[in-house]
């Protein structure tokens, strides 16, 4: 593990400082790009196993940060935990990603309890813990749950997918059903990230990583008031602790949510015009973001020139580097250790 800093650039970016260079970390900074990361996931039957086992979970996290020069760690989870934790059934197939069985009525909800989340989430903590112990004093462990609205679309569609329609269509047909299972993803959701903080995260992110489907009226309904409610009751009980949002996909609707929900920095999407995020949100708060992962992966001087275009538009106020998504698994190792360097020597 690298030496401590004196001052941890990440956190002086999150309180609106401008950093020269500015920090990094990256979204899936840990998982199957790397070679230690798989041998790691070789060791466990599913990968909903692996986010389970600690002591496992806490080397995945601290992987990426032995190779490259990152600021921050983020814990090695999941979203669909807090579903599980809640008594959904959720599993992780191979090759093709999450599968649940599907909540769409009142039965369905009517299953899913609270009273379980604390037990279930522990291994969660736990793993917080063992990260904490092990980083140097100063480098930051991000703590991050999924937006109500994403959460949700997942429990409802009963899997991912391209546009969400079942979600949607449910939202339209019975708003006082969805309404009753956004209410307990926010509560869920507050206590699943005090529970981080308490073990040691020192900044959270809240990843709506399919706010981009949602039409203005319903994007404010399910997208802004739930997280502006999770982020009013995580900052009453840590004040101390910054948030970051991430409203993927959420366009021109960024400038309101970055307003709307108090969150103290935000991640921009690959899809968001550079000149847009200076001007209408880098003005507002702090930003991050938002190389496309795809060009990490073909790498080469097209990478360098859209790193450098980032750091010129973005560098000269309150910024982080990440990308717009996460890091795709047939990532070379190579590329990200380039984008690391290139970085840490703007």
């Amino acid at each position: 593990m690298r030496a401590p800093s004196k001052e941890n650039s990440f956190l002086r970016a999150l309180s609106g400082q401008t950093v020269k260079p500015p920090p990094i970390w990256l979204m899936r900074q840990a998982g199957r790009y790397l070679p230690e990361y798989r041998e790691v996931r070789a060791k466990v039957p599913s990968f909903l196993d692996l986010c389970r086992m600690p002591e496992l979970a806490a080397e995945a996290t601290l992987q990426p940060l032995r190779r490259f020069d990152l600021d921050a760690a983020i814990v090695f989870s999941d979203i669909l935990v807090v579903p599980y934790a809640l008594g959904q059934k959720v599993e992780f197939v191979e090759g093709e990603g999450p599968k649940l069985e599907p909540v769409r009525d009142w039965d369905g909800l009517k299953r899913l309890q609270l009273d379980g989340l604390a037990e279930e989430a522990a291994p969660v903590y736990e793993t917080v813990e063992r990260v904490v112990a092990a980083l140097p004093e100063n480098v930051p462990l991000i703590g991050f749950c999924g937006a109500p609205w994403t959460v949700a679309a997942y429990m409802v569609e009963g899997a991912g997918s391209k546009d969400q329609a079942a979600a949607r269509t449910l939202a339209y047909r019975q708003p006082e059903l969805y309404q009753a299972l956004i209410n307990l993803l926010v509560e869920s959701s507050v206590r699943y990230l005090e529970g981080q903080v308490k073990a040691g995260a020192r900044v959270l992110q809240i990843f709506d990583s399919w706010a981009g489907s949602l039409a203005e009226d319903e994007f404010q309904r399910w997208c802004v008031d739930p997280t502006w409610r999770i982020v009013t009751a995580v900052k009453a009980a840590a004040p101390g602790v910054p948030i970051i949002g991430f409203p993927r996909g959420a366009g021109p609707k960024a400038e309101h949510y970055a307003r709307a929900t108090h969150v103290d920095a935000l991640g921009c999407g690959t899809s968001l015009p550079l000149g847009y995020i200076r001007s209408h949100l880098q003005s507002l708060l702090p930003v991050q973001g938002n190389l496309d992962p795809l060009l990490l992966v073909a790498g080469g001087a097209e990478l360098d020139r859209r790193v450098d275009q980032i750091l010129a538009m973005l560098g000269d106020g309150p910024f982080v580097f990440n990308l717009g998504h996460g890091i795709q698994p047939d990532t070379p190792v190579e590329h990200v250790a380039r984008l690391v360097a290139r970085v840490k020597k703007s």
